[in-house]
């Protein structure tokens, strides 16, 4: 008996202490405050990913837009609509977490009236200390509104106090900073207040050059007829006649040197298609004045290493033989 009174004390001084604790002061402030604060900062953490979702979506769907279509490259618009998603749900975020900020003020009853004189210092203070970071989001601002360059983009980007550009695609533009990747699969990240100046090399279109040194002793016209030749040939070319935008050109002797004179040859490609078509240029040059018997010198440019089989036989099909013998 005596046992069962024991317990059922106990019982009850647990069951008045919960009663107390949720009729008290905190548990009435749990209830009343901190239950909305709760419920404020899982609605706007399951806001913000449902914002990141969406984002993601939408890059997804521009992404396989541009898989499914038949296109090369990207066409401006894309870039543009790409980089204005992720800088779109960025500032959704950021204004998100400001309004629960004010929210949960207002839910405290902290006076606001009071916070103004320690806020104007320790407005100041950041703004000081803060006053790059808005130089960023300025400069971040100009670059997507006036289509500088955007996703997919191959850039090279100047930046205060570095002796070389960083060249590199653009993967990911905010109104803070823009993150290259670079040939070798390296990553920058460079904040958007550090750029002086931004070379877009994948806009609308681009140019591929190819300079073509040939010796002082070679007939200038019939290489002339040559690369007129592969010019015309380039644009039946399996893998130059989706990346070129007209015929390559040929500008005539850009230079001239103690043993070569340099030629050039231009050609309009897809934007950031240059160097691949530039590349396969060059082989169709070197292999057509190999089978010419034109031969640049060592170093000096592109090097045929073997002429055709009758340039160094007799007119009668004969090896030649030493003169000395």
């Amino acid at each position: 008996m005596t046992d069962t009174s024991a317990v059922s004390v106990l019982a009850f001084d647990w069951a008045q202490k919960w009663h107390n604790f949720w009729h008290g002061t905190v548990g009435e402030w749990i209830l009343a405050k901190g239950l909305q604060i709760v419920l404020l900062v899982l609605g706007a953490v399951l806001t913000a990913r449902f914002i990141g979702w969406g984002s993601r979506k939408v890059t997804r769907h521009l992404e396989q837009g541009f898989q499914a279509g038949d296109a090369l490259v990207r066409s401006e618009a894309s870039k543009h609509r790409q980089a204005v998603a992720s800088v779109i749900s960025w500032v959704a975020i950021v204004m998100l977490s400001v309004i629960v900020a004010v929210q949960i003020t207002n839910i405290l009853d902290i006076p606001v009236g009071s916070l103004v004189a320690p806020a104007a210092v320790l407005g100041a203070a950041i703004g000081f200390g803060a006053q790059k970071v808005v130089q960023d989001l300025l400069a971040g601002f100009f670059i997507i509104t006036e289509r500088q360059y955007g996703f997919g983009d191959l850039v090279e980007l100047n930046m205060l106090g570095a002796t070389e550009g960083s060249v590199g695609t653009v993967e990911e533009v905010t109104l803070r900073v823009t993150k290259l990747r670079t040939s070798d699969g390296e990553v920058y990240t460079v904040p958007n207040g550090n750029i002086v100046r931004s070379l877009n090399m994948s806009k609308d279109w681009a140019r591929a050059v190819v300079d073509i040194p040939v010796p002082v002793t070679a007939d200038i016209n019939r290489v002339n007829e040559v690369l007129h030749e592969v010019g015309r040939a380039s644009m039946e070319d399996r893998f130059l006649k989706d990346l070129l935008l007209d015929e390559p050109s040929l500008m005539g002797v850009e230079s001239i040197g103690l043993d070569n004179v340099n030629l050039r040859m231009v050609a309009r490609t897809l934007p950031g298609k240059q160097y691949e078509a530039g590349r396969r240029l060059r082989a169709l040059v070197v292999r057509a004045l190999g089978r010419e018997g034109v031969v640049t010198a060592t170093g000096a440019g592109p090097v045929v290493d073997t002429l055709p089989a009758t340039a160094g036989a007799k007119p009668d099909g004969k090896p030649g033989s030493d003169s000395g013998r």
